[in-house]
């Protein structure tokens, strides 16, 4: 039976709908993501900490100046290599020298004095004093004999009360003036004591002063006392310095201290003896090595960080490195073979736990690659890599994040492979 026109017509219009309908469907359906991938490998891996430090000597010569002065004259240029004993600068010690000769000057009359005062001091009037006090105790012996006597005569009636009364008055002045001179005696030793004193501090104090002027005046000739490389020489012929002044810089630069400002979360990896390394934006193709010596025990504010200052012995040899350069510092801190790692772009952190999104079905025709969501454990870490301990194996396919958010099941396209 044939179908009349009208139901064709209809069928034919159902079936364009239908049509349109799943075009428009087909059209509306988003192609699966394009991410890019990494697989897991095994190196050797590094673990380091990066920061900046500060290059210092490890044992400079530090020469000021030891009195107010100009400078005379300049011998030697900021940045040569001195050897121990080397004149580098001259200073104006005219005055000093003055000083100097008036303070010998006076020494020889304070030794003068003391030789004096040792010797009992004034010489006559010691004399006097000796003389009058031995002439006083003659006077009181003969008088204390012709008291005992009167006395014998007395009691015989050989002699009166009156003449007694007499010799026991003189008797009581002599008596009076042999104290009176003992203890002047006293006074003048005690006071001779002190003189002595006086002048041997004098002598002591004007020896110490020229010790003081003879050092100041070696000092104006400024030399080197070590071998070493001269980096600071900040004065110039005819500057006026005082007293405290910094004159010259010196040390062996051929092995330096690098001062390297960690972050506090950091600290708890470090030890002594632990590789670094050291480069310079200067010299952007050269690096230094060394270790670490000293281990921070307290951190410190740098502008807004809280820091440990880790001390650093690093080889200089070529001298390239300059006292007081900031430099860049790396800190190996641990370091293993043979382990598994992928970049760390790749490991994602949702507090302590770690995941990955590993890329399944990838390989098989007409399958298209997803995502799976898996739980990974990691250790020690470089500044672009990742250790895994647990959760992924060899050559497993990791996707990277990028325009689009991963999640677990999600259907991709793998545009490229990355290590």
């Amino acid at each position: 039976m044939k179908l009349s026109f009208s139901r064709r017509v209809w069928i034919l219009l159902g079936a364009a709908v239908i049509l349109t309908a799943v075009l428009i469907a087909l059209s509306r359906r988003q192609p699966p993501p394009r991410v890019a991938v990494v697989k897991a490998g095994r190196e050797y891996l590094i673990a380091s900490i990066v920061s900046n430090g500060k290059v210092e000597p490890i044992t400079p010569l530090v020469i000021r100046a030891q009195l107010n002065t100009f400078v005379e004259r300049v011998a030697a240029v900021e940045g040569q290599a001195v050897k121990r004993g080397q004149l580098l600068l001259v200073l104006d010690a005219g005055q000093v020298r003055a000083d100097l000769a008036r303070a010998r000057e006076s020494l020889v009359t304070a030794e003068e004095n003391l030789r004096s005062a040792r010797a009992g001091g004034r010489a006559d009037e010691k004399a006097r004093l000796e003389a009058d006090l031995r002439k006083a105790e003659l006077d009181l012996d003969r008088l204390r004999r012709e008291r005992e006597a009167l006395e014998r005569l007395l009691t015989k009636q050989a002699a009166t009360r009156d003449e007694l009364d007499q010799k026991q008055l003189a008797l009581a002045q002599t008596e009076a003036d042999v104290t009176r001179l003992r203890k002047a005696n006293e006074e003048f030793a005690r006071s001779a004591t002190l003189l002595v004193e006086r002048a041997r501090l004098m002598v002591e104090q004007y020896r110490t002063e020229i010790r003081t002027l003879e050092e100041k005046v070696r000092s104006a000739n400024v030399t080197a006392s070590i071998d070493g490389t001269l980096y600071s020489l900040p004065v110039r012929e005819r500057d006026y310095v005082e007293v405290g002044a910094l004159l010259a810089e010196a040390a062996d630069l051929r092995r330096v201290r690098v001062r390297a400002f960690i972050d506090e979360p950091e600290l708890g990896a470090l030890e002594p003896g632990q590789p670094v390394i050291v480069t310079w934006d200067a010299l952007p193709n050269q690096s230094w090595r060394g270790r670490t010596e000293m281990i921070p025990k307290q951190v410190v504010a740098r502008g807004t960080r809280s820091v440990g200052e880790v001390l650093c012995s690093i080889e200089n040899e070529k001298l390239n490195l300059l006292p007081n350069i900031n430099v860049n510092v790396r800190i190996n801190v641990r370091e293993k073979a043979n382990v598994l790692t992928v970049p760390r772009g790749a490991i994602e952190t949702d507090g302590p736990r770690h995941f990955a999104y590993l890329v399944e079905g990838g390989g098989l025709p007409g399958v298209t690659p997803h995502l799976r969501k898996r739980a990974v454990q990691v250790g020690i870490a470089s500044a672009t890599r990742l250790e895994i301990i647990s959760g992924l194996k060899e050559d497993d396919t990791l996707a990277l994040p990028g325009e689009f958010e991963l999640h677990d099941g999600m259907a991709v396209r793998v545009i490229q492979s990355k290590q």
